[in-house]
């Protein structure tokens, strides 16, 4: 069985990554969703959040399993049996620092790969931090979103001053 894992903090899950999850089980068995607990990053939906958002955008496709991840990438992906290591590349801009990532990830995993899936054209200018914008601003993010990530993105920044 080809096992792939697609890592990601998913603040929130847009129509873009879910793109890249119908374009990677065509080439795998099934896709390990990992969502990180990332330091670095400030989420503005908490873990059990965007697990929730994730496991309802993902309801009703075969192939995918959804869990957290704790630590490196390499050891989740070790830890679920995955081969590879899914990433979504919208623009040349995220390649740079995809590539890097890749190198390290070789460096700590070598038997693991990295496949770089492209988005249909409409999502590569996607982002979570643009629709999250977008959102707070009113303006409209049904094309970008599922229905389920729009109602608590809007619930979010209900009453939030926007000057």
């Amino acid at each position: 069985m080809k096992i792939a894992l697609y890592p990601g903090t998913f603040d929130p899950i847009t129509n873009g990554h879910l793109d890249i999850l119908e374009r990677a089980i065509r080439i795998f068995d099934e896709i390990v969703i990992a969502l990180a607990k990332n330091p670095a990053k400030e989420p503005l939906f908490s873990l059990e959040e965007r697990l929730e958002m994730v496991r309802e955008a993902v309801d009703g496709m075969s192939g995918i399993k959804v869990v957290v991840l704790d630590g490196l990438a390499v050891e989740g992906a070790r830890k679920h049996g995955a081969a590879s290591l899914i990433r979504g590349l919208r623009a040349v801009s995220d390649f740079e620092f995809e590539f890097q990532m890749a190198l390290m990830n070789r460096h700590l995993a070598p038997e693991l790969s990295t496949v770089y899936l492209m988005p249909k054209d409409e999502y590569t200018y996607l982002s979570s931090s643009i629709i999250k914008g977008v959102a707070r601003h009113g303006g409209d993010i049904d094309h970008f979103v599922p229905p389920g990530v729009k109602r608590r993105l809007l619930e979010k920044f209900a009453g939030e001053e926007t000057a």
